[in-house]
């Protein structure tokens, strides 16, 4: 199987996850989240502890942000405070981000082998565009194949980022695997009624299978394409 493309009606389709998937970029997040809370006079910094982080980790900012507050805020306070924090990140960022280990090899087997590959992430489009430039890869996800916060009503565990990416692939959900690590996102996947490799890299295993994974890894170097072919 790995010498020969799929037909088209057996094409499969692997949803990747950016942030802890593909990317190292969790530690700048956290950074990021960090120098905001010092800019924004009422947060408490004892707020943002790596457990905070951590917990949050592949949530949109919209849900991240109002419950750090005492008070409620309008629309356009939480857009601006989200797009503030990933203005942030991408400064921490530029020039320093690595794919992590197997991400590359892992991409190019598979679309050799003639999978169909898209992004379902929580990231905003300015992100996303960066970070998959940045580490050589925006060739391998065109852009009517990349779904960002900004391309969805509702953050994972609801499962539209998914299904908005199986659509724009033109496959069933049953067509598609998605690969995560964070909880919310694995929840997000089964809820779309795809399987899903957890990788932990961010997330234990345990917490991964108690999401629902139907496999964890520790890296994506233990993937290739007969197995995700059997797992679809």
């Amino acid at each position: 199987m790995s010498n020969e493309k799929f037909e088209k009606r057996d094409r499969i389709g692997v949803i990747f996850d950016l942030d802890g998937v593909l990317v190292d970029s969790t530690e700048f997040h956290y950074r990021s989240w960090l120098a905001w809370g010092e800019e924004v006079e009422e947060i408490d910094p004892a707020d943002l502890s790596r457990h905070w982080f951590e917990a949050t980790f592949g949530s949109r900012n919209e849900s991240i942000i109002p419950p750090l507050f005492n008070r409620a805020l309008t629309e356009s306070e939480v857009a601006r405070h989200a797009a503030r924090k990933e203005e942030l990140f991408r400064k921490l960022a530029m020039g320093k981000l690595e794919t992590l280990p197997g991400a590359r090899e892992l991409v190019a087997s598979l679309a050799d082998a003639g999978f169909l590959l898209a992004i379902g992430s929580s990231t905003p489009p300015e992100n996303l565009t960066v970070v998959l430039e940045q580490i050589g890869l925006a060739a391998r996800f065109p852009a009517e194949h990349r779904v960002c916060g900004a391309d969805v009503k509702l953050g994972k565990p609801d499962p539209e980022v998914f299904l908005t990416a199986a659509d724009r692939l033109d496959l069933p959900p049953g067509r598609c695997l998605v690969i995560e690590d964070a909880g919310v996102g694995v929840q997000a996947a089964k809820a779309a009624d795809m399987a899903c490799i957890g990788v932990t890299t961010t997330r234990t295993e345990a917490r991964l299978l108690e999401a629902g994974a139907d496999w964890v890894v520790d890296s994506l170097e233990e993937l290739n394409v007969e197995e995700l072919a059997r797992l679809s």
